[in-house]
Parts: C-alpha cells; structure tokens; sequence
C-alpha cells in the first residue's frame, strides 16, 4: 500500500487528510502547531517530529499549505521533506502558487529523483468529506496516474491538465473568473435593489435561469453576507495577482473584461463587509 504523508492540516486539507486514513492508506502528518495533529487522534495516521521524517516515510506527499514560501519551507529547508523522501517519491502540491514556484520546486527534487505533481483544489473542506472535490493536476502522466488512488479518496473528478504547472493555471483561472464572477453578482444585486426589486427573488431566477452563477449561488445562500468573501480578501487578491503575473510574463494581452471585474471586486471587497 502507498504511503502517504500530509502537510496542511487547515480547513480543507484536513478533511482531505482524514478521507485518506480513512480509506486505510498509512498516513504520517506534521504541522506547526500539535493542535492539529490532536485531532488525527482518532485514526491511524502517525506524527513526524520533522518534514524530513515525514519525507522519509512516505512514497507520496501532499502539501496544503497556504503560499509559495509556506511549500518552499517545508520543501527545501535543511529537515524539510526533500531532505529525507527517497528517490522515486512524489510530492504533489495542492496550495494554489505561482506555476514557476512549482518549476523550481521541481527542479530541486529532481537532483533527489524525486518527482512533482502540482495538483491544486477547488471545493472546500465538506467538497473533500464528501469526496467530491475537484483536482486539476499538471505533470507526468505516470507520476499524476500514479497518484490518483490517493487523490481519489477525498476528489471526484481528477482532471489532468498537461505538464508541470497546468494544474496551477487551470486554479488560477478558475479563481480569476470567480473573483470577476463576484463583483458582478454584487452589482447585479445592487441594481435590482435601485430597480426596486426583491433580490431573493432576483436571486431565485439567476439560480433557474441562463444568468447564474456560483458567485451569485453563494452570495445568496450566505443570506448577501459578504463577510466570508471579506475573509477570502487576501487569498483572491494573491491568486489575481500570480494571475495577471502569468499573462504579463506570457505577454498574452490580459482578458480586459475579467480583469476590470477582477479589479472591482478586490477593491469592492477592501470596504466593510456588507451584512
């Protein structure tokens, strides 16, 4: 059986971490903070002192850490995880980061044979649960089939998108349409009020009909409370940015339209939440 280890014990990689031991493959954490691994109590999954004694026990590791410097860290730093996977591992990054973070990633695990799967998430924590989060992976199709079982047991469906770093802008793109999505619900939203409208109603029919949307979806299951999306801020002002980063390195012009709404929500969203 493959072992796995796991990095990210936070809202959504725990519940990923958890449907994994559940379907019996042997587990190892380690995280910063013992409060995390306390809750694994219940399960089988063992505790690593380091990175490196995590790496050591593991064919595959997933990280789900929070930004570029977050998977370098526990990567590369002198008992991170590289230091102690054998060759012919695999390491396979669900945090969402730039792609030429995971391109050098991958060129220091490969002085160690080691192989890297960039295999960002999208659905949230009860998505994983219920084992219905959506994986889009970029890298060797060897290396991504080999770790479909594992991401299998938390996702449905796994997309394999290309080479390295596909996975990461499939996400990004994702999370750019989103955040473009959610300046426009808000809009939306508002001009009905102007109109005198019943939002809820609105609301009803962009949920029937052509004009829906997730941002529009959530925005109204959450009652049009946008505290949540305050919260999210700092997360969809960073994928934005790696984002339009990638398009200006790629010199391909940026999507005007997108990235007008992009800029509104951010901007909408650094004012107080709406309740």
């Amino acid at each position: 059986m493959t072992r796995v280890g796991f990095i990210g014990l936070g809202s959504q990689g725990a519940p990923m971490a958890r449907r994994i031991t559940e379907e019996s493959f042997p587990l190892t954490l380690w995280a910063r903070r013992r409060v995390s691994t306390d809750a694994f109590a219940d399960t089988a999954a063992t505790v690593a002192a380091t990175p490196a004694e995590l790496g050591a026990a593991s064919d595959i590791v997933c990280l789900c850490v929070v930004a570029d410097a977050d998977v370098e860290d526990v990567l590369l730093r002198p008992d991170g995880v590289l230091a102690g996977m054998a060759p012919g591992g695999v390491v396979a990054i669900h945090s969402t980061i730039h792609p030429d973070t995971c391109r050098h990633i991958a060129d220091e695990a490969a002085k160690r044979e080691v192989a890297v799967v960039d295999a960002p998430v999208s659905g949230g924590g009860g998505a994983a649960a219920q084992r219905r989060l959506l994986v889009m992976a970029g890298g060797q199709e060897s290396d991504v089939e080999r770790c479909r079982p594992v991401f299998e047991t938390f996702a449905d469906p796994v997309i394999h998108l290309g080479p390295l770093g596909s996975g990461q802008l499939s996400k990004l793109l994702n999370n750019f349409v989103f955040t473009a999505q959610v300046g426009l619900s808000l809009d939306t939203f508002s001009f009905a009020d102007g109109l005198g409208m019943d939002r809820a109603a609105v609301a009803q029919v962009l949920a029937h009909g052509s004009g829906g949307s997730r941002a529009a979806a959530i925005l109204t299951a959450s009652g049009f409370d946008t505290t949540g999306l305050h919260k999210a801020l700092p997360l969809l002002r960073k994928d934005v940015g790696i984002m339009l980063d990638v398009a200006d390195a790629a010199k391909s012009p940026r999507p005007r339209i997108l990235a007008d709404l992009a800029a509104h929500t951010l901007s909408t969203l650094a004012e107080p939440p709406v309740t």
